[in-house]
């Protein structure tokens, strides 16, 4: 079950650079292969009852990763590394300055309503963009979150067992010119935009980490 919205490698945090405690993980600068494990290691772990509901927060090398809808045809840059994944949706790209968060989610406790948690991972964005002064919204017909016209996230989860993983990338201060290389999520790249973009002045991780982190707790935060 899908809804729309990415050679194992041990790279990951250096001693100091993430955090973690029950529900949130900050996995800090991690490859994607190795982040996508953990995420279903961490879905089959929800789905006995072992963890409660569990946010990943990480920021990944330049990668793209192709949905079940797949890439519309299209030549997909050589230069990146390149994935066939289980959430919903097209191509999207992931690199240096994009915060990601990817949602272990047991849906059972919350009607099994994929439709309404997906615009939840939506509200979360907006409501994480509104205190550093970005005004977003979603734009009907499309998923992710809106500026206006141009697109600050991408949302694409998958569904098993009734929990969820996979999630939102929120563009912070990313090269938007990786987006031009091929048609995320089946846009033109140029409808992608980012934080910093928006607000004009330097953004980093660490300013989006924390109203995430406090919209998770508002939205989705429970026990086992």
């Amino acid at each position: 079950m899908n809804s729309e919205i990415e050679t194992q490698t041990t790279a990951g945090t250096q001693p100091g650079e993430g955090t973690r405690n029950e529900e949130v993980r900050d996995l800090g600068f991690q490859e994607y292969e190795a982040t996508w494990k953990l995420m279903k290691e961490l879905r089959e772990q929800r789905k006995g009852g072992k963890i409660p509901d569990t946010l990943l927060l990480v920021e990944h090398p330049h990668v793209i990763t192709v949905g079940v809808q797949g890439a519309d045809g299209e030549t997909i840059p050589e230069n990146i590394p390149l994935y066939n994944v289980e959430r919903g949706g097209k191509a999207t790209y992931h690199g240096p300055g994009q915060q990601v968060g990817y949602l272990i989610v047991d849906l059972n406790a919350r009607g099994r309503d994929v439709r309404k948690f997906v615009h939840d991972v939506e509200e979360l964005v907006i409501r994480a963009l509104a205190p550093i002064g970005v005004e977003a919204s979603r734009a009907e017909g499309k998923r992710g979150v809106w500026v206006g016209t141009k697109k600050i996230a991408s949302v694409g989860i998958a569904v098993e067992g009734w929990v969820t993983y996979h999630g939102f990338a929120l563009n912070v201060n990313t090269d938007l010119a990786y987006f031009e290389s091929f048609h995320p999520c089946g846009f033109e790249g140029r409808v992608m935009t980012s934080v910093e973009k928006v607000l004009g002045r330097p953004v980093g991780l660490s300013e989006v980490k924390p109203p995430i982190i406090t919209a998770w707790n508002e939205l989705f935060r429970s026990g086992v």
